[in-house]
């Protein structure tokens, strides 16, 4: 599949904004299953200072600084990306969860360089704590011996059922203890609690920010066009889980729409949380009052 995609991002601001330093995640990291086949990302102002780089975890991102009066930020990422189909990977064919718990742990050894980079989705993060009742929420889906992939299908089922997708009832400050108790979110919500299950089991797990589309979410329609309004810059784009998943290496579940990822699926950018892949964050000096509309549109530009 070749997608189309366009992701709009406009700021309005009630009084002059006298600097603005923005960083941005717009661009998709090139990975085994996709390719970026061209993009651009244009900015108002237009006189501003870019720098294009890629941050600690290989993801592109560009750093945007605006230093003079602007009452207007509006920045339109466009992008191809064509996206090749996933193998279908046998759940028991993973190792157990107990046996990837353990080749996580220290043993007073270097580790490899591929348990290495595991460990660094394992801890805690901003957005994502380590705690006990997120253990004992996902117990069920981990029996002793079970191949690890086959407990995470089980876990990403789990949520789905339990949860309910309710735009606008969180924002991205939500604890996770109250979203686990009010069971009900958004995508970013029931990934950063699958993250926390994960973690909490001594696993790796990392958060994917991007696209998807043609999958129905419960209370919406379909995926391929969308606008938000309100606090994140993220309210139109999508996130899933990677879970670290020996022999397998990483792979990639979609606990909002019960799913594996697959060519629905245009990745972003990889991290710890939502906190190090936002589409776009940073600083302002002034600005008073400001008014968020996001646009994405994901449209299919060969036949399915």
């Amino acid at each position: 599949m070749r997608y189309r995609i366009h992701h709009e991002t406009l700021y309005r601001y009630s009084a002059d904004v006298f600097h603005s330093h923005q960083l941005l995640h717009l661009v998709p990291r090139p990975t085994p299953y996709q390719q970026c086949i061209e993009h651009t990302v244009r900015v108002t102002p237009a006189e501003h200072e870019r720098r294009d780089q890629v941050d600690v975890f290989g993801n592109p991102m560009t750093r945007i600084e605006i230093e003079h009066p602007h009452r207007r930020l509006e920045v339109c990422a466009d992008m191809q990306v064509e996206v090749y189909p996933r193998p279908n990977l046998p759940s028991e064919d993973s190792a157990s969860w107990e046996r990837v718990r353990a080749a996580l742990s220290f043993h007073g050894q270097p580790p490899g360089h591929e348990q290495l980079e595991a460990c660094r989705f394992r801890q805690e993060s901003p957005y994502v704590r380590i705690k006990r009742i997120f253990r004992h929420y996902a117990a069920d889906c981990f029996g002793t011996g079970r191949p690890l992939l086959a407990c995470a299908d089980a876990l990403v089922e789990k949520l789905h059922a339990d949860f309910r997708y309710a735009p606008g009832e969180t924002a991205v400050g939500t604890p996770l203890l109250d979203v686990l108790e009010q069971r009900r979110g958004v995508c970013q919500d029931f990934s950063h609690l699958m993250i926390a299950c994960l973690r909490s089991l001594g696993l790796a797990a990392r958060y994917v920010s991007g696209y998807v589309r043609g999958l129905p979410r419960r209370g919406q329609g379909e995926l391929g066009t969308a606008t938000g309004a309100g606090p994140s810059a993220d309210a139109a784009s999508h996130a899933w889980v990677a879970v670290y998943c020996p022999p397998f290496g990483w792979v990639e579940l979609d606990p909002t729409n019960n799913t594996r990822a697959s060519s629905d699926h245009v990745a972003v950018a990889w991290g710890r949380d939502f906190g190090d892949v936002s589409p776009l964050r940073g600083t302002i000096l002034g600005g008073g009052a400001h008014e968020l509309r996001v646009a994405v549109t994901v449209a299919p530009m060969t036949p399915s």
